[in-house]
């Protein structure tokens, strides 16, 4: 089984290229994916038909105790059949449906073949999340294959709803999984049957949410209208998803859980009135469509109404007639659908009132539809006619529910009738269309859909004891598919359901004012409109009540809430500790005071520098907290982070206004610090808590000795960093690339990879009037932005900066330090470069692009790990190298050096980058818009 999933999946890539190559004669060799799933599938009928199981289990995602658990029993096994059988089948009818050069073929046979793949993955699927995922998948695919002819608006519409409509049920669904696998303890679904099922409201919601997933994917009501609207999609998905694949998925999730959940109050009366329901106002729709294609659409509705009713029904006899009913729909519906598809392909037209004679155009068309229509109405000696005499004679014993079930099928023959009629019959006033020869590969594929629902009737037998097993999963099986059951009451309703269904068509010109005035006063189409409109205001509404622009108000929301809600559980839950140490360290308390006091002045701050500050102080108390915990290499990081922060904001309030809104705010400074403190004192309860609730040993205990046995180093944190939790840095340094790029893109106007400020023109040592020029980029800067102490010191201390920022690099495996720290040292050399001498300095100190810096840190990151997995290790292991070198001695080199070395160029780049962007980028946005100071001198001649 995991080989045909394999197989569709390299078919579908493969797919693009082999249509750019052949044209649509690639839809031959991909139909030989889905052909391989038929194929498999028979060879396993003399597994299956014992009752037995094909299983197969692959180890997936350990620590959710996830595999991938794949089963194939009786219902299954047909739903292979069916997927592998009409998809071969469909793709071969592509080849000549399509013409060469039309517009995203390449993409459309792709996304079929992975549909075929998915809806495989969804019947395969013994573990409920598995199933969920190939059920999610169907939906995205047929969403891009209902919209493929994204020209038309209607296309896409229709994509888009069906998209919304099965999604949300969809994921409905997916909460009903996860509470029935949570109750048991697992998802597997041959285990959750086996075990006691839940009682009261919890199964009771459970099965509801499931149903909600299943009637969406089936478009029953109320979720029927997507399916007419997806009849914009290309006749051949019509024809798959929409008759044997996809519409069936909510059918067969329904006949799997049915033998467990069929007794669980709400499913019956839910499966059965939807289903009828849907069955009668499906079937009386499609007797009012114009449109070949529609009448089909909704008498599909109607069936997938017919299909619920009797796989939910929970009884052997049902459960027999329902998966009759459902090989003979996929059978009969499909080839009309194709036919359908030649018609138009060439008639140009699907209107019934336009089309006239064309049972003389082809025969053996004709023929097929004949056959193909009398087994949707249930005419002897087809499929259908068996499937629906079973259906009858499984509810004799609920008069109501049978009388809709007849009710429905008479207009199920009415629409037959129709459609025969209105594709091949003479009109008056028509002149008869005369289209081109079909070519056999379009009229074969519904040929010989149509011939095997002739065959499958008369072997009834064979086919009753291919699917009694599914049946025997609700009891002993006392009916059985028969060609002939004798004088019975079914046959007697078959009788009445016929010759009522032949009397409506009759009848069709009197009664057509009838079928005209007769409808819902508000279609599918116009409910979900409305919906959707309702759902867009209320987004409107609230977007507007809430989304007002103000940064304050929307982290007020975000802190109130904190508070309410977490800190309202923390506060009913009361899990206190009876003592609390105060403080470590005599130190520790005044430090605290400096935090709290900078943070309440920084509240009441009217000057944004000012404030910056004051919450810097902030930051670097936090560091000093650090350190009397005894924890350098954090407060290392923290004092380099702080004062990197300070700069960006910094480079930021250049372009703001220096004081804050000049209204009286004194109410709302002390709303907000009053909501500060209630934060600060839930965030402090909420620390405590998860400090007193563990129960598990501190796996932190083993890192020290790890450090050095593993790491080689006996740095805890920076090994940490490197080796023991390597895969967390490298999804941290990974942020920190998407960062730079958000922060660039952001700023950027044009390619950041475009030119840069060029580097100035060589300066003299000593420029006019004897002063010595320090820095290069120093004289292109305003005369009120330069200072010439600060240019001297940078001169003077940069170098030493960059090589302390190395020795931090170097020496942090077994020291305080490491990629990080040093590359923040650096980034912070390259702060003092810019500010000191402007952009063309930055350019002058940094003459590469950051993007270069980031994706060469990156690649070495990765890089260092694959070559640990290359060499035999595990990915991200670390090695020592031991070696002796002449002049320098012995060296002892850990290979997760180069780990850090990455983590060192990405911060460089990330800090580069900000320069450029929120610095230099912004320095050039000064100069041309001539707003602020910081631009190039005007004068060239002005002393520098």
């Amino acid at each position: 089984m995991l080989v045909l999933l394999i197989l569709h999946l390299v078919a579908a890539l493969a797919a693009p290229l082999l249509v750019r190559w052949w044209g649509p004669r690639a839809f031959y060799p991909l139909a030989l994916a889905p052909a391989a799933a038929f194929c498999w599938a028979l060879a396993r009928t003399p597994a299956v038909a014992d009752g037995g199981a094909v299983v197969e289990t692959y180890p997936w995602i350990q620590e959710l105790h996830l595999d991938i658990a794949l089963r194939v029993t009786t219902l299954s096994w047909l739903m292979t059949l069916l997927i592998g059988g009409v998809g071969a089948l469909v793709l071969v009818y592509c080849a000549r449906y399509f013409k060469a050069g039309s517009a995203g073929l390449a993409q459309f046979a792709g996304v079929l073949v992975a549909f075929a793949g998915a809806m495989l993955l969804l019947v395969f699927s013994d573990d409920l999340l598995l199933l969920y995922v190939g059920w999610e998948l169907t939906t995205v695919f047929s969403y891009l294959m209902i919209g493929h002819s994204t020209e038309r608006r209607s296309s896409r519409w229709a994509a888009a709803q069906a998209l919304t409509v099965t999604t949300l049920g969809g994921l409905a669904m997916l909460i009903g999984f996860i509470m029935l696998g949570e109750h048991a303890g697992t998802y597997r679904w041959s285990e959750i049957a086996a075990q006691p099922l839940p009682g009261g409201g919890y199964l009771i919601v459970a099965v509801l949410l499931i149903l909600a997933g299943a009637l969406s994917k089936s478009a029953v009501l109320p979720f029927s209208s997507w399916l007419p609207a997806a009849m914009a999609a290309p006749t051949p998905v019509s024809a798959y998803l929409h008759a044997a694949a996809m519409v069936k998925a909510g059918v067969y999730l329904v006949g799997l859980l049915a033998p467990v959940l069929a007794t669980v109050d709400p499913w019956r009366p839910v499966v059965q009135i939807a289903g009828v329901a849907t069955m009668l106002v499906g079937g009386w729709a499609a007797l009012r469509q114009t449109d070949l294609k529609l009448l089909l659409a909704y008498g599909t509705v109607s069936q997938l109404g017919l299909l619920i009713a009797v796989t939910g029904a929970g009884t052997p006899a049902a459960a027999l007639a329902g998966t009759a009913m459902l090989l003979a729909h996929a059978l009969f519906k499909a080839a009309l659908f194709l036919v359908v598809g030649i018609i138009d392909h060439g008639a140009g037209t699907r209107d019934l009132r336009q089309l006239s004679g064309l049972r003389r155009w082809s025969r053996p068309l004709f023929l097929v539809a004949i056959l193909a229509a009398a087994s949707m109405a249930g005419v002897p000696p087809l499929v259908g006619f068996v499937a629906k005499e079973a259906v009858f004679a499984a509810f004799t014993d609920q008069p109501l529910l049978l009388a809709g079930l007849v009710v429905g099928t008479v207009f199920t023959v009415a629409y037959s009738a129709r459609f025969l009629w209105g594709a091949f019959a003479d009109r008056e006033g028509v002149e008869p269309v005369a289209p081109a020869p079909i070519a056999a590969s379009m009229l074969v594929p519904p040929a010989v859909l149509a011939s095997i629902g002739l065959l499958a009737g008369p072997a009834a037998a064979v086919l009753d004891g291919l699917l009694s097993p599914y049946a025997e999963l609700f009891g002993a099986v006392d009916a059985h598919l028969a060609l002939w059951p004798g004088v019975t009451p079914a046959l007697g309703l078959s009788v009445l359901a016929l010759a009522g269904g032949g009397l409506l068509f009759a009848m069709r010109g009197p009664l057509a004012p009838v079928l005209a005035r007769l409808r819902s006063p508000v279609s599918g189409n116009q409910g979900y409109e409305w919906v959707v409109s309702r759902f867009d205001r209320l987004a409107t509404d609230v977007t507007g009540a809430t989304q007002r622009g103000s940064l304050p108000q929307y982290l007020g929301i975000i802190l109130v809430t904190l508070v309410v809600l977490p800190g309202g559980a923390m506060l009913a839950a009361g899990p206190w500790r009876t003592r609390i140490p105060l403080w470590d360290n005599p130190l520790q308390p005044v430090v605290v005071v400096v935090i709290a006091v900078a943070a309440l002045l920084a509240v009441g701050a009217r000057r944004r520098l000012t404030a910056m500050l004051l919450v810097g102080v902030t930051g670097y108390g936090t560091a000093m907290l650090f350190i009397l915990h005894g924890a350098p290499d954090l407060a290392l990081t923290q004092f380099l982070v702080e004062t990197a922060t300070i700069a960006v904001f910094v480079l930021v309030l250049r372009r703001l206004p220096q004081r804050f809104s000049a209204r009286p705010l004194r109410r709302s400074r002390w709303t907000r610090r009053a909501i500060g403190v209630a934060v600060g004192v839930v965030a402090g309860g909420l620390a405590l808590v998860a400090a007193g609730a563990r129960r598990a040993p501190d796996i932190s205990a083993a890192f020290p000795s790890l450090a050095v046995d593993e790491g080689y180093g006996r740095n805890v944190v920076n090994v940490t960093l490197v080796d023991i939790r390597a895969w967390d840095t490298m999804g941290e340094v990974s942020v920190l690339v998407v960062a730079a790029t958000g922060v660039a893109s952001l700023i950027f106007e044009r390619s950041r990879t475009g030119p840069r400020p060029r580097r100035p023109e060589p300066v003299p040592r000593t420029a006019r009037y004897g002063r010595r020029v320090w820095l290069r980029g120093g004289p292109t800067l305003h005369e009120e932005r330069r200072s010439i102490v600060l240019e001297v010191i940078t001169r003077l201390i940069f170098h030493t900066v960059v090589l302390f920022s190395l020795f931090l690099l170097f020496s942090g495996h077994n020291a305080p330090g490491g990629g990080f720290a040093g590359g923040l040292v650096a980034g912070l050399a390259l702060v003092v470069r810019y500010l000191a001498g402007g952009r063309y300095e930055l350019t002058e100190a940094a003459p590469v692009g950051a993007g270069l810096i980031l994706g060469a840190g990156l690649a070495v990151v990765v890089g260092s790990g694959v070559v640990a997995m290359l060499a035999g290790g595990s990915l991200l292991q670390s090695a020592k190298i031991d070696a002796s070198l002449p002049l320098i001695g012995d060296i002892h080199l850990v290979t997760s050096l180069f780990f850090d070395i990455g983590v060192y160029l990405i911060v460089i780049g990330l800090v580069l980058d900000i320069l450029r962007s929120l610095g230099a980028e912004v320095d050039r946005h000064i100069e041309a818009t001539g707003t602020g100071s910081g631009g190039l001198a005007v004068d060239k001649g002005d002393r520098p």
